[in-house]
This record gives C-alpha cells, structure tokens and sequence, in this order.
C-alpha cells in the first residue's frame, strides 16, 4: 500500500537527507540572479537544518506576478534556461510556471498509490489541460505509475459520461466540485459512471458534507494540496488522519506576514522549499494556513502531517480550483471608474463555490451590472454575480475578497 520505501524512513534519517541536499540546491538558487538579489548574503553550505533555514527570507507567491512580470520570463529564479523545461504554462495572476522533464515533474506520483491507484487502473482526468499545469499534473502522475489516462479536462460533462460508460474507468482525478456534477449529471441522464469508486481531489475545498456525499455515491475520495509553483506538497492516505507532506518537499508553518515558524501544533502559513535543482524553490509562502499534527500517521507513513487547508492567511482565495488575487479585484475596479468600494465575496450553494461582487456605486444599473460580470470574467476566468450597492454601504476593513465558505 505505499508508494516506495521512503514512505516508511526513519524521520530523523529523512531530515538529515533533507538537510544534507539542501545547501546545493540553495548554491543553485544564487547562480540565478533573482535568488541572489531575494536571499542577500547567504553562506548555502551553513543551510543544514530548519533553524538555519529559518532566517532565510520567505518568497510570497502572491509577489510571483509582479516579479515576473518586472523581469520575464521567471523572474531570474530558474537555474537553467526556458528552452531546457517540458512544458510551460500560466496560472490566474497571471504567474507562469515551468514543467520539468522527468517521469513525474511534479512529485505527484506518490498521492495517487495513496489513494490506492495501482497499474492498470484507467482514470478520468478532468482537470485542465489549457494553459494551466493541472490536467499535467495528474496526468504524468497517474502515467508514472503504469495507469492509463482520459484527459477528459473540465466541462463537455455528457460527452465525459459517454466516455466513463464506455472505457470504465475506475478512477477520477479532478476537483470534488467537478466529481459531483459528473455524478449528478450521470444520475439525471441514465448513464453508468458506477466504474468510478476511487478519486483523488485537489484544486477546490472537500467540506465534510461534500466528502460524506461522495462517499454515499460509492467513490472513496482523497485529498492532495498541490500547487502550480512546487507540485504535490501533502496528500490523505487510507489512515484519514491528516495530509502527509511529500518527500522531497520541506515544509514550514510560520506566523503568517512572516517567516517565523510557529510553536508546535499552532496554526500558521503554510512555505515550502523543494530539492528542484532547475526550479529551486527557497521558502516559498503560499498564503494558506494549516496546523501541524503529532506524531505519524496510522497508514505507516513516517512523514510529518498536517491537518489540511485551514483558510487563507492573506485575502487570496482558490474558487474551483483557480486563484483570485486582491489585484484582479482592483483590476476590476479599474476597468470600471464610476465603481468606489468592492468586495468579492466567496461562499458555498448546492456543493459549488459561488461568488457575488458587491459594488458601490452612485450610477447602478443592469447594463453596468452586466458590464461588470463581463470584466470578472475576463480578469479572473470565473463568473459572479453583481450587487450594486450604495455608496458607503460596505464595511470600510481593507478587505476586497472575503471567504465565507466553511474550513474542512
């Protein structure tokens, strides 16, 4: 039921491999002109444990965009050229990311056996294959381990259907929202995704209610927590008690707006370093909380757990499966003059991820509404609907995205 042997390390052998590989991926990383002018000063072979990788400053991924943009392609955070990567793609931001050219580039490999894929087992892959990294992700991931692929991607639902009824696939790879639709739609049209008992959901909250809901329509459903930037971080095993972090993956809970790592059990933002030596990744804050649980998981898996996504600890938020930034609101706004205040407001209806952006203006009218909902769109890829309110009717916090749907 594991992917390999380093599932079962000894922690304390793992850390030291960890920390003894560390200081030539920090080398590599001030080759490159971003990492130098980021880290300052650096000794990269003094960088042996987490106390000395500690004071190292934190990269925030919500400053990716801007960097990037400043100094095309990758900011100067690469450690070998464009043309050396095997596909490249952009993220909502927008924040490009390289793919690397191995088996498994983004460590994913090891959430699907997790999840108790083994070869042979067709999966559907729902998640995109345009521009975004996610459809590939999982895609090299379900291939490195013997299993053939649907790239299905998301939407063109009945046609998907058509597909599972015919191939049988056994297992699903996508977000939890999509597996319900899928699922919904199944049940309403008569066609027979019952082969579908196995998943593997990223990209979109797993409430409780969606999770027992799921598990009712026969599919054993597991969570990873991955990222375009770094690949595969943690993911649920068979134990169910928490998400363990990947190998190859150091993984830090700090107080969140700084690098200061939090006292044991303590929530707090989520950085990761990963032992890429073409895409080193130093300290990277990814802006969202978890807490770290005791001791190893039930699975026999010997790596440190964390409890999963715990909510945002800055205002970006991922609505089905996409980021949305506190600069793609104020985009909108820009677009839109006679706007004052917004406030993008994410919530949950019928298992989905809603938004409604609440406006002030002193001009409201349906052609500015629809106007508006056309602008979200463009800016961020996903709809909303629009509440055009009176001047000073919003809350005057600083907050222009606030996430209401519930943790877990």
């Amino acid at each position: 039921m594991h992917h390999d042997e380093r599932d079962m390390r000894d922690p304390v052998a793992r850390e030291r491999d960890l920390f003894t590989r560390l200081p030539e991926i920090v080398a590599r990383a001030l080759t490159t002109q971003g990492w130098r002018e980021h880290l300052g000063a650096v000794d990269a072979a003094s960088i042996r444990s987490r106390e000395a990788l500690a004071p190292l400053p934190v990269l925030r991924k919500s400053d990716l965009s801007a960097l990037q943009k400043s100094r095309p392609p990758f900011a100067d955070l690469m450690a070998q050229p464009l043309n050396l990567f095997g596909r490249l793609f952009t993220s909502p931001g927008p924040i490009y990311e390289p793919e690397g050219t191995g088996a498994d580039p983004w460590r994913a490999a090891r959430a699907l056996s997790a999840a108790g894929f083994r070869r042979g087992d067709v999966i559907v892959n729902t998640f995109s294959y345009h521009l975004t990294p996610g459809g590939f992700i999982m895609d090299s991931a379900a291939r490195a381990i013997g299993c053939p692929v649907i790239p299905a991607g998301p939407g063109n639902t009945e046609q998907t259907l058509d597909v599972v009824q015919h191939l049988k696939p056994v297992g699903y790879c996508g977000t939890p929202d999509f597996l319900k639709i899928m699922l919904d739609k199944a049940r309403e049209t008569g066609r027979d995704a019952s082969s579908i008992t196995r998943a593997l959901v990223s990209g979109a909250a797993f409430p409780p209610s969606l999770q027992a809901e799921i598990k009712a329509r026969g599919v054993d459903a597991y969570q990873a927590y991955a990222t375009a930037d770094v690949g595969l971080i943690a993911y649920e095993t068979k134990a169910r008690d928490g998400l363990v972090v990947n190998e190859d993956v150091i993984l830090e809970i700090v107080r969140p707006g700084t690098g200061d790592p939090v006292a044991p059990g303590e929530v707090g933002e989520i950085v990761v370093t990963t032992l890429d030596p073409h895409h080193p990744v130093i300290r990277l804050a990814l802006g969202d909380l978890t807490q770290a649980l005791a001791g190893v998981s039930a699975c026999g898996r010997t790596n440190m757990r964390i409890r999963g996504w715990m909510g945002r600890a800055d205002q970006t938020a991922k609505v089905k499966g996409m980021f949305v930034r506190p600069e793609q609101v104020a985009e909108i706004g820009r677009r839109h003059p006679e706007l004052a205040r917004l406030r993008l407001v994410v919530s949950r209806a019928n298992e989905q991820d809603q938004m409604l952006l609440r406006a002030e203006t002193s001009s409201s009218s349906d052609d500015l509404a629809r106007s508006i909902g056309d602008s979200v769109i463009a800016v961020t890829k996903l709809k909303a609907a629009i509440d055009l309110v009176a001047p000073g009717s919003l809350p005057n916090d600083g907050k222009v995205i606030a996430d209401e749907r519930p943790v877990g």
